[in-house]
């Protein structure tokens, strides 16, 4: 069982804000995106059917 949290869809923005701004280095950003669950978020939107 995968005891990993949901994505958190704010705290994903703000790793991406931070990066854009140079707040973040990307190796970092890269670390935060996965920690909070980026993987998951797009894995789940691919698998919702199209318009």
């Amino acid at each position: 069982m995968d005891d990993r949290p949901a994505p958190d869809a704010a705290k994903l923005l703000a790793d991406w804000m931070e990066w854009e701004q140079g707040v973040t280095p990307p190796g970092r950003v890269m670390s935060n995106l996965k920690t909070h669950g980026l993987r998951d978020l797009l894995e789940g939107l691919a698998a919702e059917p199209g318009d």
